[in-house]
């Protein structure tokens, strides 16, 4: 594996043999990276948002997955 920084990037190779899977798993990881990068939550406010999505998933899927 090779980094290299310029003024604009960071480039990383790789060897051919990389497992597809595993570096899409880190392509995604590197975008929500980039994304994120200049947001600025309290965890009171990220565990808030969790908990809605979470009931809201249970209410909707809640009674599929209880059996």
């Amino acid at each position: 594996m090779v980094i290299e920084r310029t003024d604009k990037e960071v480039i990383i190779r790789l060897p051919a043999t990389v497992d597809i899977e595993d570096l899409q798993e880190f392509v995604h990881f590197a975008r929500y990276k980039e994304l994120t990068s200049k947001f600025r939550v309290d965890q009171e406010e990220v565990d808030e948002m969790a908990s809605s999505i979470n009931a809201g998933w249970w209410k909707e899927h809640g009674s599929q997955h209880s059996k």
